[in-house]
């Protein structure tokens, strides 16, 4: 974690943003979106190729390169004027750069001097639907390269804020400082991070303040309602399931719902779990407690998931499982895990799929 922290500061001088769309460097070559060296993975709109859109936290673009620089160009819908998405930047999967866009297009250069040869990179968008969509442009290096093929194996992670990485990350700005985005890191939430320790792809189907009957801060919409969207926030887009069949997807909800009567949340969590299934025909499905809900809710959403887990394996479903975390995950900002306590939750979540599923 300290490497990624010093990073992230060498990273404000060392990474320049700009408006302009065209680098005069003729050293380096426009590969647009559509080519086939880059992968995708997650709710992405490609009903333009050339300019592929994606609102969900998670979702991750993967390429190859050859030189010693790559530059990234990708469109902000500036949602709201002045905030800005994040996004995370890694480079052969070991050096982490967290950044914000600027402008509705920006070119985002690298670290300059990577020793020449082959080298990945990893793009990941870190805030969440309500910030608005990011579209991908192409990239500017040397040359690309073919990228070996992807995991084979899948994970989903459905949830809340805590899923999307909120509050989490305050390593440039702290607690109560800036805007609602600014602790954002879904790249180093748990579900990433339990994909990676697992080497698995990751898809976050995550929205802040959703529950799975009752949702805060002013939201119309729960989690059965926009599950089948690529906009989950504004419940827009229709995602075709088709595209990515996960091995086993969790479901953490609960924390906004708070103590509900329970005959009306494990009916309509076990409806919820009926969905999935006709999505996800051979998925194990993982009904987790609320890694921040605190002692009443904990012992209430215990009690809920035991019943549903109970009914839905009588019913003939026995790919229906669930964990309880072991403590309350709490010291990032308004209550959200911090990042060190993304990778306890990690940690706990990662080995018990492998002991579902084999791994």
């Amino acid at each position: 974690m300290k490497k990624y922290f010093l990073t992230s500061i060498i990273v404000s001088t060392a990474i320049t943003i700009c408006s302009a769309q065209v680098n005069t460097d003729t050293a380096l070559t426009f590969f647009q979106a559509d080519n086939k060296n880059i992968q995708y993975t997650g709710r992405i709109n490609f009903s333009n190729s050339l300019l592929p859109k994606f609102w969900q936290p998670g979702v991750y673009i993967k390429a190859a390169f050859e030189g010693n620089a790559c530059d990234i160009i990708v469109s902000d819908e500036q949602l709201y004027g002045t905030n800005h998405n994040y996004i995370e930047i890694v480079i052969d999967d070991t050096v982490l750069y967290r950044v914000q866009t600027r402008y509705a297009i920006d070119t985002i250069q690298n670290v300059q001097g990577l020793p020449y040869g082959k080298h990945t990179i990893l793009i990941c968008k870190n805030t969440e639907a309500g910030i608005g969509y990011l579209a991908f442009i192409g990239l500017r290096c040397k040359a690309l390269l073919p990228l070996p093929a992807q995991p084979k194996r899948k994970l989903e992670f459905v949830g809340n804020s805590i899923t999307c990485g909120t509050g989490s990350d305050i390593s440039e700005i702290p607690c109560g400082k800036g805007v609602w985005y600014d602790q954002h890191n879904a790249y180093l939430g748990y579900g990433p991070t339990v994909a990676r320790m697992l080497n698995a792809q990751w898809q976050l189907s995550s929205v802040s303040g959703i529950g799975l009957i009752h949702s805060c801060c002013d939201m119309t919409v729960t989690m059965p309602q926009v599950f089948d969207k690529l906009n989950m926030r504004d419940n827009k887009f229709a995602w075709s399931f088709k595209n990515y069949q996960p091995d086993a997807i969790t479901i953490c909800l609960g924390q906004n719902d708070g103590i509900q009567d329970s005959t009306i949340f494990c009916s309509t969590y076990i409806a919820f779990i009926e969905q999935i299934r006709s999505y996800y025909p051979n998925a194990a499905i993982i009904c987790l407690t609320s890694p921040m809900g605190d002692e009443t809710l904990t012992a209430a959403l215990k009690n809920y998931l035991n019943s549903i887990i109970y009914t839905c394996n009588r019913a003939g479903d026995k790919k229906v499982y669930k964990y309880f975390f072991s403590i309350q995950y709490h010291k990032g900002c308004g209550g959200h895990p911090n990042l060190a306590e993304h990778i306890k939750i990690a940690n706990e979540l990662s080995a018990y799929l492998k002991k579902i599923l084999g791994w």
